[in-house]
């Protein structure tokens, strides 16, 4: 049992609220979307390549250079190769060697030094364009979440999204920085020797490689097959993750209900299902390099035994033997270890498809209209005037939350929302804050249609508590400007926080505005958190103010030293308010009554008192639970 998160709706309803699990991404996708994410590093990645090509080039003629000497010098010139022999010519000849042999070993350390450069400078390449990738992309996905609608998170665990943004993209440098370069290493060491062994000795060259395609075949198959698992494992890593998120945030929650031994039960399920996906991949791995290995051992069996057998007919010799030994053992472990390469970028691209899953979701200015047809709300002292107009709304797959609401708002004035829980009241906040997009009907602000409205302006110009309010762990100063663009005067922090009665209670604390909160503001208590929010919200001076049951938690007195400050302000912004207390609203110029997203009842408080309805029974309630609890405490203080 734990707390909801932040962007959770009490109104949603619970099949609607439940996190679907994203689908297993394709290889195919993967390898697109790794393309795609490279844009602007390609060169580097080329340079790459190019560099393996030369380090590979002059590490397989190290060995040819002793196994031309040999050939020439202790052997039958007439049957060495011809590549021998130009070998020994391009070194000064027979001759000079016989009285330079240090020639030779000079220039294998040479080939050797170079091989090493070329090495750096592919490392250096990759290295660099992988963490430039990474940076960007850890970027792009942080910037891209932040627009994503509240109809996608809500359909995404936020354990799954912190997955993508940090393990999946660790995949996806890994993958740049050390395997792709590798599986790229070991075709170079594969198909750079065959034309140097096809010049000194056509069968050996053959038999030197009659068993890589068997292994490329198999490594292509245990791919095939370990590529959905890949995903699969990706999936309940995420799923793990979520939960232990989720408990981290409800661990009081956990605590107060004693329900720690059900977490961790749940939390077991999880984590086996993840043991589970890993076992699996292990099993693979376990048949993957058994196979493996065997075909290499093959593969070198097959050259020493033909080898050995050529050498005593005399049709080959034995520097030639030996350089074909040297070669199959530089390049058949390297084409073991491209089978690993392969095998393991099944996860990366498994990350790498989950990433692009994510970006290829629509932000909310794609489902905006063109620019040239949004309208920017002004910011102004003047309220925001607002009309609905038959607007109902229901989740995706949900029932209706609202139904067929009507109402309409002149600048300056305030509006009350009262009803029972579930009765749509926080769906109307959300409608204009446009977190969700109305069903049917329409709204307009100041006469234009709020489809048409930029978010951000409208957005900006509303100040807005809402139920469950968020602060962040930083100073209290810090929390309350964090909606501000321009730089905040400790005036205008000190009238906001004023009004929304908290100056005293943060001028206490030993360091006053510098006091840092906890995570979520848990070091302070509910009502001192609500009036945090509050100041926040005021010290926009917003042309709409939204307090969404932002005084539950406050007491009565401090509630009425709210909303009469905020009376007192004699500004002329719009507001929403939105309580159970009755008392908070009373003073609206307009007051909803709403149950199961209907509207029972509309006007003011002198108005709604007089007729029988739910607002005059609520009201009757309230007011006799009042005078009771006054009555009691002049009692005790007697």
């Amino acid at each position: 049992m734990s707390e909801p998160e932040d962007r959770s709706n009490s109104n949603k309803p619970a099949d609607a609220q439940k996190p679907k699990s994203p689908p297993t991404p394709t290889t195919l996708h993967g390898l697109r979307a790794v393309w795609r994410f490279a844009d602007g590093e390609r060169r580097a990645f080329a340079a790459a390549v190019v560099a393996l090509f030369f380090a590979a080039g002059c590490l397989y003629l190290v060995p040819l250079v002793p196994q031309s000497i040999f050939d020439t010098m202790f052997g039958e010139t007439a049957k060495a190769s011809a590549l021998s022999r130009r070998i020994v010519e391009a070194l000064g000849g027979l001759d000079t060697l016989r009285d330079r042999l240090w020639l030779p070993a000079l220039v294998m350390i040479l080939l050797t030094a170079l091989s090493g450069v070329a090495i750096h400078l592919k490392t250096r390449f990759a290295a660099g364009a992988a963490e430039r990738i990474a940076r960007r992309m850890r970027d792009r996905m942080y910037d891209h979440v932040q627009r994503l609608p509240c109809d996608t998170l809500d359909e995404i665990p936020s354990g799954d999204l912190l997955q993508r943004c940090t393990s999946d993209i660790e995949t996806l440098r890994t993958f740049l920085n050390s395997q792709a370069p590798e599986i790229c290493r070991a075709l170079l060491m594969m198909l750079v020797p065959l034309p140097l062994m096809a010049a000194l000795d056509w069968r050996m060259a053959l038999a030197s490689v009659v068993c890589v395609p068997v292994m490329l075949l198999f490594t292509a198959v245990s791919f095939h097959r370990m590529g959905p698992d890949f995903g699969k494992k990706e999936t309940a890593e995420a799923r793990m993750t979520a939960k232990v998120q989720e408990n981290l945030t409800g661990i009081r929650t956990v605590r107060a209900f004693g329900r720690a031994a059900f977490e961790n039960a749940r939390f077991a399920e999880s984590s086996a299902a993840y043991r589970e996906s890993d076992a699996l991949l292990f099993r693979h791995y376990a048949r993957f390099w058994s196979t493996s290995d065997l075909l290499c051992f093959t593969q070198m069996v097959i050259v020493v035994s033909l080898g050995a057998v050529l050498v005593a007919r005399g049709s080959l010799e034995t520097g030639a033997y030996f350089y074909f030994l040297t070669v199959v053992s530089l390049f058949i472990w390297p084409v073991r270890m491209l089978g690993r390469m392969v095998v393991e970028s099944g996860k990366a691209l498994a990350a790498v498809a989950r990433l692009d899953e994510i970006l290829a979701k629509k932000e909310e200015r794609d489902l905006d209209p063109p620019a040239t047809e949004r309208v920017e709300l002004p910011a102004t002292e003047r309220g925001l005037a607002l009309r609905f107009d038959r607007v109902s709304f229901a989740y995706r797959g949900g029932p209706t939350v609202l139904d067929g609401l009507s109402f309409e708002l002149a600048a300056g004035q305030t509006l009350g929302l009262v009803g029972p829980s579930g009765a749509g009241k926080t769906t109307i906040v959300q409608l204009l804050l446009r977190f969700h997009e109305p069903t049917a009907g329409s709204i307009t602000v100041d006469g234009h249609p709020l489809a048409r409205v930029d978010r951000a302006s409208m957005r900006r110009l509303t100040g807005t508590v809402l139920q469950q309010p968020f602060l962040y762990s930083k100073k209290l100063r810090d929390n309350i400007v964090a909606g501000m663009n321009a730089v905040t005067t400790e005036d205008a922090v000190v009238a906001a926080t004023q009004s929304a009665c908290i100056h005293e209670s943060i001028v206490a604390f030993p360091e006053r505005y510098e006091t840092v909160v906890g995570e979520k503001g848990l070091t302070l208590s509910g009502g001192q958190r609500q009036r945090v929010a509050i100041a926040r919200a005021l010290v926009r001076a917003p042309r709409l103010l939204i307090l969404d049951d932002a005084l539950s938690a406050v007491d009565m007195h401090t509630e009425s030293s709210i909303l009469g400050a905020l009376s007192a302000a004699r500004t002329a912004q719009t507001r929403i308010i939105i309580s159970h207390r009755l008392s908070a609203v009373m003073d609206a110029d307009l007051i909803l009554v709403l149950d199961e997203g209907r509207l029972l009842q509309r006007g003011t408080h002198a108005e709604l008192i007089a007729v029988d309805g739910l607002y005059r029974t609520l009201w009757e309630i309230q007011h006799l639970a009042e005078r009771d609890l006054t009555e009691t405490l002049e009692e005790v203080d007697v």
